[in-house]
């Protein structure tokens, strides 16, 4: 096959574009539901852990198929790829609209995510394999701050809609875009860039998804007494199935996912560093959300609008980032990025509580939009500049397991913490009433209070003359909650800029890594 290179006029900017727009439909419906959560959880009266999956459900299909969907791409065709999976966002987005029960809501997410599984992996293999040098840091820079923005803009879009429908409008929305994106990429998509005719490791695909997807949804069921038995088979199965994957990937003629490759220091540290990096965006929003409406009592709306200074400042940093790279190296961007993101956490912990203004708020969501996009661009086009052009799939594979993974990870770890440290405090302010006064308290309502805010305040409507006790003993227990999650945010940063220090090389010396790479993957 032949490579497509294209300069900065009109045809390649158009393919660009394309590109990022079909990413988008995945980036919008990562976080388009986090606005709605009080909502769904009062609408299906809903447990804290479910609420958690319909906000992970995204991220756990996407994260479980990228690399074996990212790979199939590259055998298959990289623009069919994008096609069906663009297509396919479609119906997933309508059954999550219609959704009877909550159920259904977590299976429409997760098959919305495999549906972006097939094409967010797509958008930036085509990326890397068209454009080269200065204008694939460029190119990366936008297609990763732009993304991470429309993320970022998907709670604002969300409350605006929730402000006179109800929460099925937020995965309706998505639906326009995928329709506008479908035409563009028939339009402007090359149709062969670099295939392999290589066959695809579908037995190694199918491993991955297994280790990946039940590692998301065991951390998930942890919290929930009742369902240990579930959590440790979830847990065993996920484990056997990552063993048996590094397995067949030492044994299979063309792996999945080349280990040799992946060890590569400058391919290795930045997939644990924008794992890390975008996870902390994601759990943020979704953590914030939740603060935002249920201890500050914002409006969707606002809540929503509250998240402007993080897409803003995503997108306003994305060029200066591909600068940074250029000039300093990647080590030097990530670390850069890694503390203003700790900048963040560390405002969010210590300064987000009862009655806060709004500036503190914004401060804390511009500290970490600053924060990711500065550092998603040396993520994404470290791993990239790591790998030759035939296994882009498996490089792009790995920069949106970084999102995705990422993401459902620490969603999924900050509500594990966020479910303990609510349940844990309020039970505690429960047993430390007078013991007349816990006597009138029947198990059932001492079963709901615990479950989620929003079942605690379906139960202070229910009983007007405690509501102001029982919201105002929610709203701690709720803030107790968000501190744990705050915790364990700025030990992962702190963890991840650690790796990067020791681990990640210099400039020159990623130069010629990269150098060194090249020869090797083209026999030289």
């Amino acid at each position: 096959m032949k490579t497509v290179v294209t300069d900065d006029k009109s045809p390649g900017m158009m393919v660009l574009a394309t590109l990022i727009m079909g990413a988008a439909v995945a980036n919008l419906n990562l976080s388009v539901a986090n606005v709605a959560l009080p909502s769904i959880g009062q609408a299906f009266d809903a447990s804290q852990v479910l609420i958690n999956l319909v906000a992970v459900g995204f991220s756990l299909g996407l994260a479980a198929s990228v690399l074996w969907f990212g790979a199939m791409g590259d055998h298959h065709g990289r623009k069919m790829m994008l096609l069906v999976g663009t297509f396919l966002a479609i119906p997933s987005s309508l059954l999550a609209g219609f959704a009877p029960s909550i159920e259904v809501l977590i299976a429409a997410r997760i098959f919305g995510g495999l549906a972006a599984g097939m094409a967010f992996p797509t958008t930036l293999a085509l990326i890397a394999a068209i454009w080269s040098g200065k204008q694939r840091t460029r190119s990366i820079a936008l297609w990763s701050g732009i993304g991470a923005a429309v993320a970022a803009m998907g709670p604002m879009i969300s409350g605006f809609l929730l402000l006179n429908r109800d929460w099925s409008s937020v995965f309706i929305v998505t639906i326009p875009l995928a329709v506008v994106a479908l035409i563009m990429i028939y339009r402007f998509i090359p149709s062969n860039i670099n295939e392999t005719e290589e066959p695809v490791d579908n037995l190694g695909g199918f491993l991955s998804l297994i280790f990946l997807g039940g590692l998301i949804l065991a951390i998930n069921f942890a919290p929930v007494p009742s369902a240990l038995t579930i959590t440790i088979l979830v847990l065993i199965v996920a484990v056997v199935a990552g063993v048996f994957f590094i397995i067949r990937q030492c044994r299979a003629k063309n792996p999945l996912y080349d280990l040799g490759i992946a060890r590569r220091p400058t391919f290795l540290v930045a997939a644990c560093a924008g794992t890390i990096v975008f996870g902390s965006l994601m759990g943020a929003m979704y953590i914030g959300q939740q603060f935002l409406q249920n201890v500050l009592n914002y409006s969707t709306l606002n809540a929503g609008i509250a998240i402007l200074p993080a897409a803003v400042f995503m997108v306003f940093v994305a060029p200066f980032s591909a600068r940074l790279v250029e000039r300093f190296g990647s080590r030097f961007t990530l670390l850069l990025g890694f503390l203003i993101c700790l900048l963040g956490f560390f405002t969010m912990l210590f300064l987000w509580k009862e009655g806060i203004h709004y500036w503190i708020v914004g401060l804390a969501y511009a500290l970490i939009g600053t924060g990711v996009g500065i550092a998603g661009t040396p993520a994404s086009n470290s791993l990239t500049g790591s790998v030759p052009v035939e296994r882009e799939g498996m490089a792009s594979g790995t920069a949106d397991l970084q999102r995705d993974f990422g993401g459902a990870i620490m969603t999924s770890i900050f509500g594990v913490l966020l479910t303990a440290g609510y349940s844990r405090t309020f039970n505690n302010l429960i047993t430390g009433l007078p013991t007349n006064e816990t006597q009138q308290i029947s198990s059932d309502v001492v079963a709901t209070l615990l479950k989620s805010f929003s079942s605690a305040a379906d139960i202070a409507q229910a009983h007007p003359q405690y509501q102001t006790q029982i919201i105002e003993a929610a709203r701690s227990s709720f803030l107790a909650g968000t501190d744990w999650a705050y915790i364990a945010g700025i030990i992962a940063i702190l963890i991840g800029a650690a790796i990067i220090y020791f681990k990640f090389p210099k400039k020159e010396a990623e130069k010629k890594l990269h150098q060194k790479y090249h020869r090797e993957d083209k026999g030289v």
